[in-house]
């Protein structure tokens, strides 16, 4: 692992490096273009669309504060 991995792609060897550059690259561009959706759609008022949790609910966060209260 980690070391030089051979396949010849137009006559250039692809290293465990240069694939782990590639993804990183991918992925910041992925980030870019979800950045990029969000700013727009703030400016047109819509809500972000986002993969990540989902918004707290009204109540959540009373029972938590409760719960905070009797442990002291």
């Amino acid at each position: 692992m980690g070391g030089e991995a051979s396949e010849p792609v137009g006559g250039k060897q692809i290293t465990e490096a240069d694939r782990r550059r590639e993804r990183a690259a991918q992925k910041l561009r992925e980030n870019l273009s979800r950045r990029k959706q969000q700013v727009r759609a703030r400016r047109a008022g819509q809500a972000d669309e986002t993969d990540g949790l989902p918004a707290a609910k009204a109540g959540d966060g009373q029972g938590v504060a409760a719960k905070l209260d009797e442990s002291q």
